[in-house]
Parts: structure tokens; C-alpha cells; sequence
């Protein structure tokens, strides 16, 4: 009886040798496997490898798995492999600010973000975001001050653990994490922000360029770390503007980029294009 080939996506880094292609693409054709996209690259400066293989199989996974598994231990490498069709499980913390989460809501409506919300989790009440539809995302308000941050990251993390969330996206969500927390999520959680940083930080950086007369605004999307917006970049995006251009311009302006930069991270995370390297990453792009 023939089985429906499935695909899958196998990412992988090591240390950087002769062979490992070779190696992994032998392993995957004696497991039965077919590879339909093949992505890698070569870091001389720290002498790893990292790739991307999308590759489609009759059957399941488990004889892949015993094929590369010798391979994995003789390279020594950090791998994964999954189901392409496999929904990542999505976490959205948002504070005041939503318009990054009224645009993930829509484009995970549209189809363009295959994922799941597993919770939408923010320190105002349900009744400031009575605009957006959450229709079937869970809604959670945990409230956070400076005396309640240990009880309210605790919360947190048991809502992240029982709703087996692989990804936490900080939305615009105006709240520092605990170096604890931020060491607990560390590879699945990444923040947006601003690119003036650490240029322009504290309230209004938008009228703080404005003042400073910048020619240049964007947005960084990275990996959350204990260092504040510190963490290893995923995507940026800038867009040029004036003398002529007010603050409100510069917010409106700089709305839209946070929206399409974090989108875009998102996305390349749901497709497993994203290879975390020390404090960089390895971005396999479509």
C-alpha cells in the first residue's frame, strides 16, 4: 500500500567539517526521503555549519530519525526535525499599544501566518482592545507592577506550560522581563521594537528623532534576552523621511514598519528559518 508523502523541515549546526552534506543527504535518501529545498551556510568565524533541508517522505518520521541519528552524534550536531504542516503553538503578550497584534490576528486569518494562537496575554483589561476580534483566542489579563512582578511572571509561565506554547511574541508589550524569565524563554520568545535603541530610549523616541532631525526610521525584531533589547536580531526594516515629516508622521510611519518587521520574524520562526548563532542568527530567507 502507498503512503502520501508528507513534508518535513530538518534544521541543524555544528561544527564546521568536510562532508556534513554529503552525510545528511545520504542519511535522508536511505531513510526514503526526497529533498525538495536545501539551504546552508559556512560562519568562518566561529567554524559552524548551519542548514535547512525541506524534504518530503512516504510515512512517518521515526526512520528519518534513526537514519540521521548516528550522523547527528558522529558531527556532533544541534538538530530538529518536523512536520511542515505542524502548527507552532503562539503566545501574544500586548500592553496598550496593538496595532502588531491586530495585524497577526489578521494575518493569521488571512492564512498567512500558519499558526495557533495558544493566548492572548496583557496587563490592561479586556475592554481597551474591544475593537479587535479575538473571536476563539483566549483573552488573559495579568496586571503587573513593580511588587507584583514575580506573582504575575509566575502566572505567566504556568499559562506558557499549560498551553504547550512554542513561540511568545512580545507584541509592543511595554513591560521588562525578568532576567530569569527572559534566560527561561531563551531561543522562543522575541520582542519589536524601535531601531533608534539605544539611541533614543524612554518615552516618546519618535519625538525624540523628530528633535534630533533623523533621515531614517525602522523597526528590529530579535530574540528576547536578559540584556535588554540586546537580544540577536531576526529582521529590521528602515524607511526614509523628512525635514517635513512631524512626530505624529514619524509614529504613523513607524507603526507600519513594527507591523511588516515583526510579521515577517514571525514567519520566518514558523518556517523554521531561523538558526539561533551566539549573539546572531543564521536567517535562511524564501
Amino acid at each position: 500500500m502507498l503512503h502520501a508523502e508528507t513534508a518535513f523541515i530538518l534544521t541543524l549546526s555544528c561544527p564546521d567539517r568536510p562532508g556534513i552534506v554529503a552525510a545528511v543527504a545520504t542519511a535522508l535518501f536511505e531513510a526514503g526521503a526526497n529533498i525538495t529545498e536545501a539551504q546552508q551556510f559556512e560562519d568562518v568565524e566561529t567554524g559552524l555549519f548551519f542548514m535547512r533541508v525541506a524534504f518530503v517522505q512516504a510515512g512517518d518520521i521515526d526512520g528519518v530519525r534513526r537514519s540521521l541519528g548516528p550522523v547527528a552524534a558522529r558531527l556532533a550536531m544541534t538538530w530538529n526535525v518536523r512536520a511542515a504542516a505542524e502548527r507552532k503553538r503562539v503566545m501574544v503578550l500586548v500592553s496598550k499599544f496593538d496595532h502588531c497584534l491586530a495585524d497577526l490576528i489578521y494575518r493569521l486569518r488571512t492564512g498567512e501566518l500558519p499558526m495557533t494562537i495558544t493566548a492572548v496575554v496583557a496587563n490592561h483589561p479586556a475592554e481597551v482592545y474591544a475593537h479587535l476580534d479575538f473571536h476563539e483566542i483566549p483573552f488573559h489579563h495579568l496586571p503587573v507592577t513593580s511588587a507584583t512582578k514575580a506573582e504575575q511572571e509566575a502566572r505567566l509561565v504556568r499559562l506558557i506550560e499549560e498551553t504547550g506554547t512554542d513561540l511568545v511574541v512580545l507584541a509592543r508589550y511595554m513591560q521588562v522581563l525578568s532576567a530569569d524569565l527572559a534566560d527561561r524563554l531563551a531561543g522562543r520568545c522575541i520582542n519589536i521594537h524601535h531601531s533608534f535603541l539605544p539611541g533614543f530610549k524612554g518615552a516618546r523616541p519618535y519625538h525624540q528623532a523628530h528633535e534630533r532631525g533623523v533621515k531614517l526610521i525602522g523597526a528590529t525584531a530579535h530574540f528576547v534576552t536578559s540584556d535588554l533589547d540586546e537580544g540577536p536580531i531576526i529582521e529590521q526594516d528602515v524607511e526614509r523621511i523628512s525635514h517635513r515629516d512631524r512626530p505624529d508622521d514619524l509614529v504613523r510611519r513607524g507603526r507600519d514598519i513594527e507591523r511588516r518587521v515583526l510579521a515577517r520574524a514571525v514567519r520566518l520562526i514558523l518556517e523554521d528559518r531561523v538558526i539561533r548563532n551566539g549573539r546572531k542568527t543564521v536567517v535562511f530567507a524564501e
